[in-house]
């Protein structure tokens, strides 16, 4: 197995705890709270990560304009992502709303055909209607 692919399936184990851990822990709190919490942890554990194990701030420092703009243009994306997944989590329930959010998959694949000139294969197109097939399933009322 290729190195990515066993990075990809402990984010998938770890993503997965994240919103069950997540919606115990605010249940004292506001989506807000809870997640400025979190944000909070993840900030110093990447900086740590980062700055100890990869040498970060000589790549940082030497990183292109519109690397930095592009990345900072992500984080916002990632800002307002969990902003609305909190509040979702907070009033609805934890398998719906993680449900509807990996649907963003959906999203990405199209970005990375279309921007990244990924190629588009029928196992890949056949994968992310069966995602969306699942969403429709979901939010069918």
């Amino acid at each position: 197995m290729e190195k990515w692919m066993v990075y990809a399936l402990i984010s998938m184990v770890f993503a997965g705890l994240t919103s069950v851990v997540a919606k115990f822990g605010m249940s004292n709190m506001s989506s807000d709270s809870a997640l400025a919490v979190r944000t909070a942890v993840v900030f110093t554990l990447v900086t740590v990560n980062a700055f100890l194990f990869k040498n970060a701030f000589t790549e940082i420092r030497h990183s292109a304009s519109r690397d930095l703009w592009l990345l900072a243009f992500s984080g916002l994306c990632t800002t307002i992502s969990w902003v609305f997944y909190y509040r979702a989590m907070k009033e609805g329930p934890v398998s719906y709303v993680a449900s509807i959010d990996k649907a963003s998959i959906v999203v990405t694949l199209m970005l990375s055909f279309i921007l990244l000139r990924e190629p588009v294969t029928g196992k890949v197109l056949l994968g992310a209607a069966l995602v969306f097939a699942g969403l429709l399933v979901l939010v069918w009322k």
